[in-house]
């Protein structure tokens, strides 16, 4: 399997879980992604794109997002 191949998997490995434990945090704090975006001052869109996986998301927006579900960034980075 060359590189590049190879570091899309682990890329796309990466992002669905943390786009699986936004949402399962979201879950347990019983809101909507409209509200967790409201929250984190993101886009409604924006956040379901992290959970589904299909957005890189920046490190000054994963801080916004463990501080609107009111969690440390290591909570939500945590395997």
């Amino acid at each position: 399997m060359c590189i590049l191949k190879l570091a899309v998997i682990i890329e796309s490995e990466i992002l669905n879980k943390f786009g699986e434990r936004v949402r399962q945090l979201r879950k347990q704090k019983d809101i909507s992604q409209e509200e967790l975006a409201h929250r984190a001052d993101l886009h409604r869109t924006y956040i379901g794109m992290i959970e589904r996986a299909e957005k890189n998301i920046t490190l000054l927006n994963i801080e916004k997002i463990a501080n609107a579900l009111e969690v440390k960034v290591s909570e939500i980075l945590n395997d």
